[in-house]
């Protein structure tokens, strides 16, 4: 396993404050898997990413990654937030180089890296533009790209593609998966968007309202691409949204946190 999160319990401040955000969450996240943490507002998911990138630590339980437990950031994750997290100041070019020379990359070569990065998520020809001269899509890319250029062995996703428009949405979900399979790492991204889970996810874990706990861990077995119109797509995202109907509702699923496997057709 790759991320592992064992009877992790989060609460936040005491009395009256208290918040109780996650309760006994345990999940496995192999290596090399793009899994969606889904879920209503609330419900930990963020909290729960952030553990795995060592920005929050668990109350009670354990956050591992490689078998070690996660103490705090480490160059081996990198997150990727909702807002643009890029330098306005820098151009595309140089919010890189500058994630390259925080990790020691000897100048000589950090050209041809930012030149791979800035090609893999389709921004050559704007590398002299600053962040304000792009569309919000591209800037999301170029935090793609800044984070992918550092080679974390994971990469995790809060709601990044959340701030975008409909249509570029679609296209960074396509564009995102690409870059999974290119460089077959391990993604982790949370969304609220049932089709978005369905559509990009190996794996979508199903957490309940707040105290957030593991509701259903679902395997996808849909080959790539996927689309939203297919109708095994289209199966999915109801069978998701039973379940999440379900967690809402306080019902049991059944099979406690076992994974089911969702084999309609088989994955590529």
């Amino acid at each position: 396993m790759k991320l592992v999160a064992e009877n992790v319990t989060k609460v936040f401040g005491e009395g009256p404050t208290r918040v109780h955000a996650l309760d006994n969450v345990s999940v496995e996240i192999s290596e090399g898997e793009m899994v969606c943490i889904l879920g209503p507002s609330g419900c930990g998911k963020t909290t729960l990413l952030s553990m795995f990138g060592g920005l929050e630590w668990p109350t009670r339980g354990r956050v591992l990654i490689n078998g070690e437990e996660i103490r705090g950031p480490g160059r081996d994750r990198a997150m990727v937030f909702q807002e643009y997290t890029v330098f306005p100041w820098k151009t595309v070019r140089n919010n890189v180089k500058f994630a390259l020379r925080l990790k020691g990359i000897a100048g000589s070569i950090q050209d041809e890296i930012t030149a791979h990065f800035i090609r893999l998520v389709g921004l050559d020809g704007f590398e002299d533009r600053f962040p304000g001269q792009l569309s919000g899509g591209m800037r999301q890319r170029l935090a793609l790209a800044t984070c992918l250029s550092i080679d974390p062995e994971v990469l995790l996703m809060d709601e990044p593609l959340g701030a975008c428009d409909a249509f570029t949405r679609l296209r960074l979900q396509e564009e995102t998966i690409r870059i999974w399979r290119e460089t077959k790492k391990t993604f982790v991204m949370v969304t609220h968007s049932i089709s978005e889970a369905v559509v990009m996810g190996q794996t979508v874990v199903v957490m309940t309202p707040r105290p957030g706990r593991i509701h259903q861990v679902i395997r996808s077995g849909l080959r790539y691409p996927r689309r939203h119109t297919d109708r095994a797509v289209r199966e999915l995202e109801e069978e998701i949204m039973q379940v999440l109907s379900r967690a809402e509702d306080g019902q049991s699923n059944g099979r406690g946190e076992d994974a089911h496997r969702w084999t309609t057709t088989s994955e590529s």
